[in-house]
């Protein structure tokens, strides 16, 4: 019965850990040659939720140390070749876990033929808050403002966490977002 516990609660964790994992995703503009891009400049994308100052230091110095490694410099200067923004969401969800902690009978379990026996077991349930907060990565071309790549990353950003798990999981998001960027030519 131990054993059986043990193997149930492994579970429940295996589980939890990948309902907690971030799920990224991207897509971009395959008529766009990529090789010509080598400088960027940040812009503000209209309407956009507003996150602190810190929160935004965080999140672009994130970015900002993946695109170093790409070839890419950032600049100041209208003449960058791209221009780049992100946007933020951050909500929350209700998670209920249950999980039923006797075997007891079912249909077809003892009773006779048809099944019908007694069910014994406990089922044990709770709730928690996850906070569920999405970044998304926009890069424009600066010659006719046309979108040319979107990465997005949820389960990044939460305000609730510690300062350095924060960070973490920026830096993680903006390495898994821009892992295939430049997406490779044909």
């Amino acid at each position: 019965m131990k054993r059986a516990a043990s193997i149930l609660f492994t579970l429940l964790l295996m589980i939890a850990g990948v309902a907690r994992a971030q799920d990224v995703r991207y897509n971009f503009d395959k008529d766009t040659d990529f090789s010509k891009f080598k400088t960027y400049k940040w812009v503000t994308i209209k309407d956009a939720q507003k996150v602190d100052d810190i929160t935004d230091k965080q999140i672009k110095d994130a970015i900002d140390s993946v695109l170093v490694t790409k070839g890419l410099e950032k600049t100041t200067s209208d003449d960058a070749d791209l221009y780049i923004g992100y946007q933020t969401a951050i909500g929350q969800e209700k998670q209920y876990t249950s999980f039923n902690s006797g075997w007891g009978y079912g249909p077809g379990w003892g009773g006779g033929w048809y099944g019908g026996g007694m069910s014994s077991g406990m089922t044990t349930g709770t709730t928690s808050t996850i906070y569920t907060g999405q970044l998304a990565l926009d890069m424009y071309d600066r010659n006719g403002h046309d979108l040319v790549w979107r990465g997005v990353a949820s389960k990044t950003i939460d305000p609730k966490a510690k300062p350095d798990k924060r960070q973490k999981n920026l830096n993680k998001a903006a390495t898994k977002m821009l892992k295939n960027y430049p997406p490779p030519k044909k």
